[in-house]
């Protein structure tokens, strides 16, 4: 790290900065290296809508969870989706009165329960942003290929650049109520989407978008670059290596094989336009009951989940912050992930 822009993001003493970061592994990386430590106190940055788990409404549990109990049904899940709440009740809970649920590390492991059990129904919970949907669309290819009918996807996929002008219709105007004044931009996300993707946000609201990769100097460097371009609408790709202008475009038309985009509710945000990714309905026998999915139930009042996903407070603002809510007993979804900003922050108190 050249120790110029070190210096510089330790003694920034210009206008106050808030840079968001709409990514769920940048989040806990900014945390793991300390970088909010490094910063002058004038550059802020605060957590976005960028973790798939943290975002998704309780509607999806209860379904989840509708279907887990059903006979001759399994739930097939990562691991981080059984402790987040429901209106009722968490997966987790649900498993303990008898719920079908089992959880993976790829979706891929899909086809191997299917043979293995045939006369079972498998359905994935599939959650994710644009880099987990390929894999899902490769999931139904494979399912296809080998004339698997037991295989099927409820889907919670959503896709980044609607939410991010959901929250700059909120945060990046004269009139707002809390600010943001340029975007980390997720670099996984842009190695499918590309960086382009972000350059009619950046056109419209004027603010800096930099598509960072994960180390702490990169993320540094990431950084310094919002701090050079702040008050400018445009785009600087500071991940290069693993990230083009295009993205990948074979993953790309996987997608848009199988997928197609519809409205979407987000956890504490209600249904943003065109935010989510369903199948297409020739492929409606894999579909589990995705769509119409738009209650997001909040069981303690008092959870400010909704305004942390927002960047409108940071976490520790929240009243049940380290009391009523800790990782051992989470009242909402941004501490139950490890993605989630609050579950980072009160890990590396």
């Amino acid at each position: 790290m050249d120790e110029k822009v070190l210096e510089l993001l330790k003694t920034y003493d210009g206008p106050e900065l808030r840079f968001m970061e709409v990514c769920g592994t940048h989040t806990g990386e900014i945390s793991r290296c300390g970088i909010r430590r490094i910063l002058s106190p004038k550059i802020r940055l605060i957590s976005g809508p960028g973790c798939p788990v943290c975002v998704t409404v309780t509607a999806y549990i209860d379904r989840c969870i509708e279907l887990a109990m059903t006979a001759g049904t399994t739930l097939v899940t990562f691991g981080d989706m059984m402790r987040v709440p429901g209106s009722k009740m968490s997966l987790r809970q649900a498993q303990s009165q008898g719920a079908s649920v089992t959880f993976v590390y790829s979706p891929m492991d899909m086809i191997a329960l299917a043979k293995a059990k045939p006369e079972e129904t498998f359905v994935f919970a599939a959650v994710g942003f644009e880099t987990t949907t390929p894999v899902y669309s490769v999931l139904i290819r494979e399912a296809l290929d080998q004339g698997l009918k037991n295989v099927k996807l409820l889907t919670s996929l959503k896709v980044m650049p609607p939410v991010i002008d959901w929250v700059c219709s909120l945060a990046c105007n004269e009139k707002a109520d809390f600010r943001v004044d340029g975007f980390l931009a997720p670099g996984h996300v842009s190695v499918i989407t590309g960086s382009k993707i972000f350059e009619p946000l950046a056109e419209k609201y004027q603010v800096p978008f930099v598509v960072s990769g994960f180390e702490g100097e990169e993320l540094l460097a990431s950084i310094y670059g919002l701090v050079r371009l702040a008050g400018r609408g445009v785009v600087m790709n500071m991940y290069p290596k693993v990230v083009s202008a295009e993205g990948n475009i074979t993953a790309q038309q996987k997608v848009d094989e199988f997928f197609e985009p519809g409205d979407a509710s987000w956890r504490g945000m209600g249904s943003i336009p065109d935010s989510g990714m369903y199948l297409k309905k020739e492929y409606e026998s894999f579909d589990a009951g995705s769509k119409g999915l738009d209650e997001d139930h909040v069981a303690n009042k008092a959870c400010r989940c909704a305004d942390v996903l927002i960047g409108r407070i940071e976490s520790e603002e929240c009243p049940l912050f380290g009391t009523a809510c800790t990782v051992d007993h989470p009242q909402g979804a941004c501490m139950v992930s490890t993605e989630g900003s609050c579950y980072t922050r009160w890990t590396s108190r």
